[in-house]
C-alpha cells in the first residue's frame, strides 16, 4: 500500500511579524555592526529592538548589566506619561540615546531611538534579567516604545532599511570581512 507524504504544516506567523513591519537602522552613529530594529506597528506605534547583527545578539556577548540612565539630569526611567495625548512623556530625536549596554568583556553599547516622538515605555524587566534582551529581542527583549508624531507618521521611515535591504547591507558586510581574511 502507497503512503503518501503528510501535507506539511502551513507556517503560522509570529505576532511581530503578523502585526508589524520591520526597518532597520544600519550602523548608527557610525559604528559598524551596531544597528538597531525599529517594529512599526499600523497604529504607528515604534518598538525599538536589537537587530540580529548586533554585536551583542551575534557575538554573544555576555551582557553585565543596562542602564536607562542616560547622563547625570536624564533618566528614561523617569519617564511618566498619562492621557490620551500621552502628556508627560520624553520627547526623543533620532540620535536621542535610550539606554547603555555593558557587557562583561568591557564594551559599552549605547542605544539610540532611531525615530522621532514621545517614549511611551522603557522595558523594566531588562533591568532584572538582561539575558531576555538576547533570548527574546523582537518581544520580551525590546527596548522602548516610541510614538512618532502623527503628522511625521509616514516620514519617520524615509531613512530605515526594509528587511531585504537590511539583508543585502549584512551580505556585503559579511562578504568584505570574508574577502579581507
Amino acid at each position: 500500500m502507497d503512503t503518501e507524504p503528510a501535507p506539511a504544516e502551513p507556517v503560522v506567523p509570529s505576532l511581530v511579524d503578523r502585526y508589524f513591519t520591520r526597518w532597520y537602522k544600519a550602523d548608527v552613529k557610525g559604528k559598524p555592526g551596531e544597528d538597531h530594529c525599529i517594529l512599526q506597528h499600523s497604529n504607528r506605534i515604534c518598538v525599538i529592538t536589537l537587530a540580529e547583527s548586533h554585536p551583542v545578539l551575534k557575538s554573544g556577548k555576555t551582557i553585565k548589566s543596562i542602564s536607562y540612565q542616560i547622563s547625570t539630569n536624564c533618566s528614561r526611567l523617569q519617564n511618566k506619561v498619562s492621557g490620551k495625548f500621552k502628556r508627560g512623556a520624553q520627547f526623543l530625536t533620532e540620535l536621542a540615546p535610550l539606554c547603555k549596554i555593558y557587557c562583561s568583556d568591557g564594551e559599552e553599547y549605547t542605544i539610540s531611538s532611531c525615530v522621532r516622538g514621545r517614549l511611551i515605555e522603557v522595558n523594566e524587566n531588562i533591568l532584572h534579567k538582561p539575558s531576555i534582551l538576547q533570548e527574546k529581542p523582537s518581544t520580551e527583549g525590546y527596548i522602548a516604545v516610541v510614538l512618532p508624531k502623527f503628522a511625521e507618521s509616514k516620514s519617520i521611515t524615509e531613512g530605515l532599511l526594509t528587511q531585504k535591504q537590511y539583508e543585502e547591507v549584512v551580505e556585503k558586510r559579511s562578504d568584505g570581512t570574508t574577502g579581507t581574511s
